[in-house]
């Protein structure tokens, strides 16, 4: 990239992510989109301040080259906000995208769980009892308790409260408030919440915390300080994302659900299951963190289209076919 104006553009845009609490993967992802796209501009003599309808049609065909719509999708999303950004700084005339049209990705409904298979999921947290995830090996009797003990207090916890998994897995001991059945998390942009914790999410922790933390706890190294975070692995360390995933990927196969059930899944299924039971949609919008209601909407197309699954299943008339006409 030879443009220095391009560089300190690009250099602010980026800095405003970090300060908005940006994740440090998204930040990668769009410098690297950005710059890509800033050096091709560069290669056919275009301003970025100001590139032609025809460039900007063609880098959309030639962004669409070997990728999945979705991926074709994110860089979009990248460079758009990055011209959205200069426009309103100052650094650009406008923004180029504002008047192109660019193919959107299908609205698909986030997938749920049935207040059953949620069931399952504990079931099989349950009865956990068994190989060591880690290692292979079966694990001894009390490992295996702790670790049950510890995963039913996961999927109870984050179904409770509709926990993201980083959420889940960043919670520490000082943010966990039993007495009022409280979680108080940090989600996307550092915005502090507070998550509620049902009867059987408190039974569940206090259990975990009683016995089978301080159980995995006793496993550290002599050396190494305690975690803070509520959630513990084998070797009483804090699990995190990777060992969270890992394990409620576990529970789903042992639970018999099928492949794409995710921890978000869990998230979804609160969601929605809130909505079926008449909750407000601004209080699930306020559970769930969202700041813009239209995020939380989704969930009432969700709620939409298993009534009409409901409907065409039980209703007699749903789907069978018309009667024909006398005479005809």
């Amino acid at each position: 990239m030879t443009d220095r104006s391009a560089d300190a553009a690009l250099d602010r845009f980026l800095g405003s992510l970090a300060a908005r609490d940006t994740s440090a993967h998204t930040q990668r992802s769009y410098a690297t989109t950005l710059r890509a796209y800033i050096a091709w501009l560069a290669t056919r003599g275009a301003d970025w301040r100001a590139p032609s309808r025809a460039d900007l049609r063609t880098y959309l065909a030639v962004l669409g080259i070997g990728r999945a719509r979705s991926s074709t999708a994110q860089r979009l999303a990248a460079i758009r906000s990055f011209h959205r950004f200069a426009s309103r700084e100052g650094l650009a005339p406008g923004d180029p995208w504002g008047a192109i049209a660019t193919p959107r990705l299908p609205r698909r409904l986030p997938r749920v769980l049935e207040v059953d298979e949620v069931e399952r999921l504990l079931a099989a947290a349950d009865g956990t009892i068994g190989d060591d995830a880690a290692t292979g090996r079966r694990a001894p009797a009390e490992l295996a308790l702790a670790i049950a003990i510890r995963d039913r207090a996961i999927v109870e916890t984050a179904y409770a409260a509709g926990l993201r998994i980083s959420e889940l897995a960043a919670a520490d001991l000082a943010s966990l408030d039993l007495r009022r059945a409280e979680i108080r998390v940090l989600g996307k942009g550092r915005k502090e919440r507070i998550g509620l914790l049902g009867r059987p999410a408190r039974e569940a922790l206090i259990g975990y915390l009683e016995g089978a933390r301080p159980a995995l706890a006793a496993r550290r190294p002599a050396r190494a300080t305690e975690p803070t975070e509520i959630f513990l692995n084998h070797r009483g360390g804090a699990l995190g994302v990777r060992g969270l995933r890992y394990r409620l990927d576990l529970l789903r196969a042992r639970a018999g659900l099928p492949l794409g059930v995710s921890p978000h899944t869990l998230r979804h299924s609160f969601a929605t299951h809130l909505l079926e039971g008449g909750a407000d949609l601004r209080v699930v919008q306020e559970l769930l963190g969202h700041e813009s209601l239209a995020t939380t909407q989704v969930y009432t197309h969700v709620s939409l289209a298993r009534l009409r699954s409901a409907y065409r299943g039980a209703h007699p008339r749903a789907s069978r076919a018309p009667a024909t006409a006398p005479g005809s």
